[in-house]
């Protein structure tokens, strides 16, 4: 029964839920976004008595911070108690294309250990993918005027052109980071 859990929902499943939480949200006036949560966040924390941007009724967005709850406690769950293995399934060929940019054990967990861990949080090459690529997120979200589950997932369901610009703009600019930066970055 639990090996049964541990697999992944067919798309004829999980498709439909997605669909059905999106006319949801888009019946009772909602747009889904987890990005909208940091300006949440700061409001709930009081940021509007000094910032008029985060001057608004956060408890008309309490659903999407308990969705953000829940999005984190799943994770927790899922990687702890439903998780037998962490290994990533990635083609032969790719393996063989991040051995050669540098990257040791491909496919070993989620994300590469020498890159992700707190030893190269230290080193030029973690203060660029971390404190630099952090920022560039966070601006690009900002001046995207959402993430990519809120341009992908909400924006496109509303029929929005501006998250259809959106999401061609991420496809390009993570084409451009993999083919063109990336394998100048890892060098650092």
């Amino acid at each position: 029964m639990l090996e049964a859990i541990k697999q992944p929902w067919p798309w004829y499943v999980a498709g439909p839920v997605i669909a059905f939480v999106m006319f949801a949200l888009i019946y009772f006036g909602n747009s889904f976004g987890l990005s909208a949560n940091f300006r949440n966040i700061c409001s709930v924390f009081g940021a509007g008595k000094s910032c008029d941007f985060f001057a608004f009724d956060w408890r008309k967005q309490l659903w999407n911070l308990v969705f953000l709850a829940g999005t984190v406690l799943g994770g927790f769950v899922a990687s702890q108690f439903l998780m037998s293995d962490t290994s990533v399934a990635i083609s032969e060929a790719t393996v063989a294309d991040l051995k050669a940019l540098g990257i040791n054990n491909p496919g070993n967990g989620f994300v590469p250990a020498d890159l992700f861990s707190f030893e190269s949080l230290l080193s030029l090459k973690g203060v660029v993918f971390f404190v630099v690529g952090g920022f560039l997120v966070g601006f690009g979200t900002r001046y995207a005027g959402g993430c990519t589950s809120g341009h992908a997932i909400s924006g496109l369901s509303d029929l929005q052109p501006a998250s259809l610009v959106a999401v061609i703009g991420f496809f390009i600019g993570g084409l451009l980071m993999t083919h063109l930066l990336l394998p100048h970055l890892l060098t650092l």
